[in-house]
């Protein structure tokens, strides 16, 4: 599922002309489209086999949260804490903009990678409206299963239900992997 979240800013001004008589207008002065994409390099025998450029998907906290940290005095997710997560193709059968860490029925999480806990995004500084990680959020691949897609949370607690969920993408295809294969994760928001 791929959801456009924009963020507008209205001005409304009234002037009043010589006759006395008020005229209103109505403007939009900014729009804030916030999108993501995941870029995942997958290697296998330390060669590359696949690229895979994937748009994501704001959940619905997710756009919440941005609105309560700017407009309703909530403490900011600190930027450091927000990982990256792989939704397992087992038992899978959607996801949807109302997904939860607590409760997204439609998709597992994919464990099978070495790393002790989800890996961590490392994003760099903004810049022209864009934020990436500085390099890219490896898993090692330490079982076979198959890949369907990939979450960003700020809880890095491998299956974990419990943090705020910010976006959830679909590979085009269904991706197996086998003990040894890596997957090289490069995340882009921007607005």
């Amino acid at each position: 599922m791929i959801e456009k979240t924009q963020f507008s800013c209205n001005a409304a001004v009234t002037v009043t002309d010589k006759n006395g008589k008020n005229k209103s207008y109505i403007g939009n002065l900014s729009e804030l489209q916030p999108k993501g994409k995941y870029q995942v390099e997958h290697y296998r025998e330390g060669k590359l086999i696949g690229t895979y450029d994937i748009p994501n998907g704001i959940v619905n906290v997710g756009k919440d949260d941005i609105l309560d940290v700017y407009f309703s005095d909530a403490t900011q997710t600190t930027g450091t804490n927000w990982v990256i997560g792989l939704i397992s193709n087992s038992g899978y059968t959607g996801i949807a903009s109302s997904d939860t860490m607590a409760s997204h029925a439609g998709w597992s999480e994919f464990t099978s990678y070495s790393e002790s806990n989800r890996v961590a995004w490392g994003q760099g500084a903004p810049s022209a409206q864009s934020i990436t990680n500085a390099s890219p959020a490896t898993f090692n691949i330490n079982g076979s299963g198959t890949v369907k897609g990939i979450f960003t949370v700020n809880n890095n607690t491998k299956s974990g239900s419990t943090g705020t969920l910010w976006a959830t993408a679909l590979f085009s295809a269904d991706v197996p992997v086998t003990s040894g294969d890596q997957l090289k994760v490069t995340y882009t928001v921007s607005a």
